[in-house]
């Protein structure tokens, strides 16, 4: 049995590399990359297992970059269950311009899924739905996938008695909240998008979760505002987490990194109030590692006694 299942449809092969500066035209003579297994429930399942939770990841894998993709998640003892597509898996990479600290991200397009294909990961859901007591659903929906896939998801887990718990954008997080999920996780900007709030204002905030939540799209909100740390609404209750400062590196996967966090700590037994400083911890730690290479358990462990959580 498997306490998250973990899902994603647009995983990547992520590099992460490095020059001077970045100018037109010239050849850019780059360090030596750095390739991690991506995307959003690809590095939900990377954390929690870091974490010791117990994941099963359901991902497509098409072509060469999907073979290595399989091969770098199972080098990191991730319970897998890939579905074979057609189309190659994508790549994204990131550059780091070091003369400026600038950091560069380039996201490419994933690959055209047929329904057969996309109908298979929903399958695969079905088949084990049962055995989880939580399943997340995280990332952006490649082309040929109907926006309404992750609602459909919601609705096989929460047939299956699992909480459903959400992290994407767009047309996909409104038909997905239509289906009422236990936790949603956006970003300042994804929230504001889907709330059509212009406002950054705390009490502004709370006040549209709770908006939120009173409509049955959600129980919690978990919204992370990158520097300023995150926040954790209920219907009853709101807390503020701040992060704690450290030397950012890279803050590619920070957000995954919370959100794999928060679920490992509620899916073992652990307070809404916990897990939402073991997410700021880990989302912290992840700015201090290269590219997509995530948080590192002793980072997290670390950076968790200087994390503290504030009722609102």
């Amino acid at each position: 049995m498997s306490s998250i299942v973990a899902l994603t449809l647009n995983p990547s092969i992520d590099i992460s590399t490095s020059v001077d500066r970045l100018v037109p035209l010239q050849k850019l003579r780059c360090a030596n990359p750095r390739v991690y297994p991506g995307g959003g429930g690809v590095n939900v399942a990377r954390v929690a297992v870091r974490l010791g939770a117990d994941v099963k990841l359901i991902y497509p894998v098409g072509g060469a970059t999907g073979q290595l993709l399989r091969r770098l998640i199972e080098a990191e003892a991730i319970p897998n269950l890939a579905v074979e597509l057609f189309d190659e898996t994508r790549e994204d990479f990131t550059v780091l311009e070091t003369a400026t600290g600038a950091e560069y991200r380039f996201v490419l397009p994933g690959p055209q899924l047929a329904e057969a294909e996309w109908r298979k990961c929903l399958n695969a859901v079905e088949a084990i739905k049962t055995q989880a007591a939580y399943v997340v659903a995280s990332g952006s929906l490649p082309p040929g996938v109907p926006q309404d896939f992750y609602a459909r998801v919601i609705r096989v887990a929460k047939s299956g008695g699992a909480r459903a718990v959400l992290d994407t954008s767009g047309e996909a997080l409104r038909a997905a909240l239509a289906e009422g999920v236990f936790l949603v996780k956006p970003n300042l900007r994804e929230f504001q998008e889907v709330q059509s709030l212009t406002s950054e204002s705390i009490p502004d905030l709370i006040a549209a979760s709770r908006e939120m939540i009173g409509s049955g799209r959600t129980e919690v909100v978990a919204l992370t505002l990158g520097d300023e740390g995150s926040l954790l609404i209920t219907r009853d209750a709101a807390w503020r987490a701040l992060a704690p400062e450290v030397q950012s590196v890279s803050a590619v996967g920070a957000g995954d990194s919370f959100l794999g966090a928060v679920v490992a700590t509620l899916a073992s037994g652990g307070s809404l109030q916990e897990a939402l400083a073991q997410g700021v911890a880990a989302g912290t730690a992840a700015v201090l590692t290269p590219g997509t290479a995530l948080c590192e358990r002793k980072d997290v462990e670390r950076l968790r006694r200087e994390v503290t959580v504030e009722a609102l």
